[in-house]
């Protein structure tokens, strides 16, 4: 039963983790993108 439980919030935290960095990754795509096309800093 422990065994299970700790399982289940190594899959939570990772799966977190991965959430926060695809997250910031498509920030600075978008921020990227937004740049080349209008020539200006993102609206925040």
């Amino acid at each position: 039963m422990e065994n299970e439980l700790v399982k289940r919030l190594m899959w939570s935290g990772l799966l977190a983790g991965v959430g926060a960095l695809a997250t910031i990754v498509s920030q600075r795509a978008a921020a990227a993108i937004w740049r080349r096309v209008f020539g200006e800093e993102p609206p925040e």
